[in-house]
């Protein structure tokens, strides 16, 4: 018998509703939260162990057979939200199941008791691992916002409506910059226009991986803001449990320093687990820093997949695969020099290698169909003179 069969899976995508959610997206999660509790319990280490299986075939069953979209084109975001959920659920649990001892919480809110069902709750949902003796060492952002618990919501609230805003903007300049059918994939496009002058046709390029990195940036901030707004005002967290998720990104002034303080940390654990730590065995601490990037290729990758369309892996591996040796040529300066990579000539490094890098992942992006549906998009007015701004500006490009 087929694996295909034994999971039960149909020959064709069902649309989700209440009875397919039920029997099929419900099970990986009930799973997933079932594995967090006995995570945090003492002496279940067997127990995990016979039950990530289950959390692996139903998260595998539920990607492969639902489509949350109802096949509307404008909705596929929400079958990449399934598949990103159920990949980080099966990974994250991982991490628990190999775990001898339970973990354990240290920041819980003020004037709450231990308990076992809501320290499980905040495993669940904490990717970054704040609070938690395993996330010890994690860089967390300093915190500018007030510690009331009201006014940090509305400041949450801010965010999201700024976030909002800028997201739909840049998110409809690089659109209206990646005609769909110009690449070589159909349905997919390209940053690079062959019929400009070379240096022209790579500045272009990177201003189209600048609007989509804002637009990653922005989408990360946003989803971060609505969830602290619900965890201050529906769950009673206190403003601690919600430091910020970036540090200023663009002022990183090194590899190191972006990747490892300045970029969100959410991913960092997976990563070290899909590559960082088993590359490690064999390579050090070499081996931790280009596996954990080789895992974030695979993760993008998983991404586009989820888009549909035939990605290639070329793109991510490389892009991603290359700010490893960018990071390992700082540790080598510092170790003959003496000194950290940084100051001004840093920046200007960082910035360089990053959109050098970050360009060949955004090509990626766009060959394999980047997505066109998103949370947010410009308003109408707004939409429609970004669009035309665009084509102006395109023109100019292509008249000069």
């Amino acid at each position: 018998m087929s694996m295909w069969n034994a999971l039960g899976l149909p020959s064709t995508r069902i649309p989700n509703d209440s009875t397919v959610f039920v029997s099929h997206v419900l099970p990986p999660v009930v799973f997933y939260f079932a594995l967090a509790v006995l995570a945090v319990t003492p002496q279940t280490h067997a127990v995990r162990v016979a039950l990530w299986p289950l959390i692996v075939l139903s998260a595998l069953r539920a990607v492969l057979s639902v489509d949350m979209s109802h096949g509307e084109p404008e909705y596929s975001f929400l079958n990449t939200i399934l598949v990103l959920l159920m990949v980080s659920g099966t990974v994250r649990s991982l991490g628990w199941t190999l775990e001898k001892e339970p973990l354990v919480r240290y920041l819980r809110p003020q004037k709450s008791s231990p308990s076992i069902i809501m320290d499980a709750f905040d495993l669940a949902s904490s990717y970054r691992g704040h609070g938690w003796e395993w996330s010890r060492g994690l860089y967390i952002p300093r915190e500018t916002r007030p510690v009331n618990r009201l006014a940090f919501a509305f400041y949450a609230f801010l965010s999201a409506v700024v976030h909002t805003g800028t997201c739909g903007v840049f998110h409809r300049a690089a659109l209206s910059l990646l005609p769909v059918g110009a690449g070589s994939i159909p349905g997919g496009s390209t940053l690079f226009d062959e019929s400009l002058p070379l240096l022209v046709r790579y500045l272009r390029a990177s201003l189209i991986s600048i609007f989509i990195a804002i637009v990653l940036y922005t989408n990360m901030q946003i989803i971060y803001d609505m969830c602290t707004i619900f965890g201050i005002l529906f769950l009673g967290q206190d403003s601690a449990q919600w430091p910020p998720a970036f540090d200023s990104p663009w002022f990183a002034t090194s590899l190191s320093d972006f990747w490892g303080r300045k970029w969100h940390q959410f991913l960092r654990q997976m990563f070290l687990l899909l590559g960082g730590y088993p590359l490690s065995f064999v390579l050090g601490r070499t081996g931790t820093v280009i596996g954990a990037f080789l895992a974030s290729a695979l993760y993008h990758q998983i991404y586009l997949l989820s888009l549909g369309g035939h990605p290639e892996l070329r793109w991510n591996l490389v892009g991603f695969g290359m700010m490893a040796p960018g990071i390992l040529a700082e540790r080598t300066f510092r170790r003959l020099t003496g000194r950290r990579v940084g100051g001004v000539v840093g920046w200007v490094w960082t910035m360089a290698w990053l959109l050098v890098w970050g360009t060949v992942i955004s090509e990626g992006f766009a060959r394999a169909s980047m997505d066109r549906s998103t949370l947010v998009d410009a308003i109408p007015p707004v939409r429609i003179w970004i669009e035309r701004l665009m084509t102006d500006f395109d023109d100019w490009l292509h008249t000069n």
